[in-house]
């Protein structure tokens, strides 16, 4: 869809992944091949897929870097989406076999970071996120240079995305 909040012509696409951590990581990494993107931006579990798409400016904000833990808190069973699907459905089930993938997944995260990588990937966390807080990860892995802490709760809002997340959009796509 064109998004007419930017002055250049800007193709922004969200698109449905798989429930499934091992197979919505391989979509991802085949829409990342396939569609070579500019920028990826993901917020909380996308932020964490986001991470590991090597080789691409990527903004992750409030990853969650240990989504088998963050989904374990919240118990076994049906969740719903957060965000409308274009697939039509409305929730999906939290298992052990989906928590075990998400384990394999995550030990991936924050691993093999190059110095080309660290040029690549801005963290942005918001100052009062109560869900999960992996800023000392992030700066261990990725350093202070590209890390920001925005006056935000985890789930975004047009304030955050008009003052935090989108002037930084432009800035990475004007280099």
């Amino acid at each position: 869809m064109r998004n007419s909040l930017y002055e250049e012509d800007v193709e922004v696409k969200a698109i449905d992944i798989p429930v499934m951590p091992l197979e919505a990581m391989l979509r991802l990494k085949e829409w990342v091949k396939q569609e070579k993107p500019d920028l990826i931006v993901g917020t909380s579990m996308g932020a964490m897929y986001a991470e590991q798409m090597k080789g691409v400016k990527r903004i992750l904000v409030n990853p969650s870097f240990d989504m088998a833990r963050t989904l374990t808190f919240g118990g076994m069973g049906r969740r719903e989406f957060r965000n409308k699907r274009e697939d039509g459905a409305k929730d999906f089930k939290v298992d052990k076999d989906m928590i075990a993938q998400f384990r394999t997944i995550q030990k991936n995260s924050l691993k093999d970071i190059t110095a080309q990588e660290k040029e690549l990937v801005w963290g942005l966390f918001g100052r009062m996120d109560k869900l999960v807080n992996f800023q000392k990860e992030f700066l261990k892995a990725y350093g202070k240079q590209h890390f920001m802490v925005f006056e935000g709760e985890h789930y975004l809002n047009g304030k955050v995305l008009s003052h935090t997340v989108l002037p930084l959009v432009r800035d990475l796509l004007s280099d």
